[in-house]
């Protein structure tokens, strides 16, 4: 198997959110699966095989992180879209067969990939008791952010509690089925962002995630219902950091993005 490390939402290597790649012939058994997310033991690892002429789709995908398989991935989506039209495995707009549905990945004339993704929907929640314990900061508004994200969207005060976060995952782990986006409006909109997230998911084995595609799903329609605009840009603020770019349309948001291949190698056993 041809197995491929690519950085996502980030136009440089090691920086944004490293996937795994393997663009296989069929799924194999999901121990196997499992066991190849775990070796390569990155927040996600993507399985893709082609599909039939003539379908809905042109490409099944499937993303598992160490611990388990996830029901949407958007920076291993922008990564598994990145090896097809840099290998030419696939040329124009690729469709994906998911778990949440058919979703599209379209290369730019810039080199960046846009997603095309279901819009989370969001539902105002009271904030749980104990959260802010957990996450460190007090809530200013908690969202739900629908089976398919499985989290809970939570703005804090400003920029500076953002990164400033110090969360206990394990307390975290109560909250939510995958876990928490933090959140607040960017500090200096000059600097190139809008607003400003960092994401933990202990639930799923990544205490924290670098640049998290699934998350600005739910973060595009919050942030731009909030600032009054359709186009915005994200800024994940994690050690690797990235940036997204969203567009809300209704009930899709597109999520755009760099990829950068870092290995490219053969997997043995």
């Amino acid at each position: 198997m041809r197995i491929r490390i690519v950085d996502a939402f980030t136009d440089r290597p090691f920086a944004g959110n490293p996937a795994g790649v393997l663009l296989l012939d069929a799924f194999p058994d999901d121990d196997r699966l499992q066991r190849i997310a775990l070796e390569v033991n990155h927040a996600e690892t993507a399985f893709a095989h082609r599909l039939p002429e003539g379908g809905e789709a042109d490409w099944a995908l499937r993303w598992f992180t160490p611990a388990t398989e996830v029901a949407m991935c958007g920076h291993a989506t922008l990564a598994t879209a990145h090896v097809m039209h840099t290998t030419g495995a696939h040329e124009g707009p690729v469709r994906f067969a998911t778990r949440s549905g058919v979703l599209v990945a379209t290369p730019r004339e810039d080199g960046s990939i846009t997603l095309d993704f279901p819009t989370a929907p969001l539902t105002r929640v009271e904030p749980p008791a104990g959260v802010a314990e957990a996450l460190g900061a007090e809530p200013l508004a908690v969202l739900d952010t629908g089976p398919d994200v499985g989290d809970l969207l939570i703005e804090v005060s400003d920029e500076k509690t953002v990164h400033g976060l110090t969360p206990d995952h394990r307390a975290l782990a109560a909250h939510s089925a995958r876990g928490v986006i933090a959140t607040a409006r960017a500090e200096d909109p000059a600097r190139g962002y809008d607003y400003v997230s960092r994401c933990f998911f202990p639930n799923v084995g990544i205490d924290e995630d670098p640049v998290t595609g699934s998350a600005h799903t739910a973060l595009a329609p919050y942030w731009s219902e909030r600032l009054g605009r359709p186009g915005l840009t994200g800024l994940q603020a994690s050690p690797r950091s990235g940036r997204v770019r969203t567009e809300l349309r209704g009930e899709r948001t597109l999520l755009s993005g760099h990829a950068v291949t870092v290995i490219d190698g053969e997997l043995l056993v």
